[in-house]
């Protein structure tokens, strides 16, 4: 029983730190604002996607799937480059916690 025990706050403790830091996130993004816009409801519409409220596991998943090369998009490959795992899940953690805005298309 002791090992159960051991292991699963062993992979509750893995969990925790592998969370990203909205804190740090928003200090980071601040090259993603030219596009996304400050709180990720991008000023430009739908012409770039909307990353305020997204779920973080979403946001992360697409973060590195770009930099992998899964998700080709010449821009975000770019962006990404120089990220690492932390920087990633902060980012996620981030824009994740700002509240979404709808795009209303005319």
């Amino acid at each position: 029983m002791n090992r159960f025990l051991i292991l699963a706050l062993a992979c509750l403790s893995a969990q925790a730190f592998a969370a990203g830091d909205a804190d740090s996130g928003k200090l980071k993004s601040q090259t993603c604002a030219a596009c996304h816009g400050p709180d990720g409801n991008s000023p430009a519409g739908p012409d770039f996607p909307r990353l305020a409220g997204q779920y973080y596991d979403y946001l992360l998943k697409a973060l590195r799937d770009y930099k992998s090369g899964a998700r080709k998009n010449p821009i975000m490959g770019g962006q990404v480059g120089g990220l690492n795992s932390q920087d990633m899940a902060d980012l996620a953690a981030f824009y994740s916690r700002q509240k979404g805005s709808l795009h209303v298309i005319r």
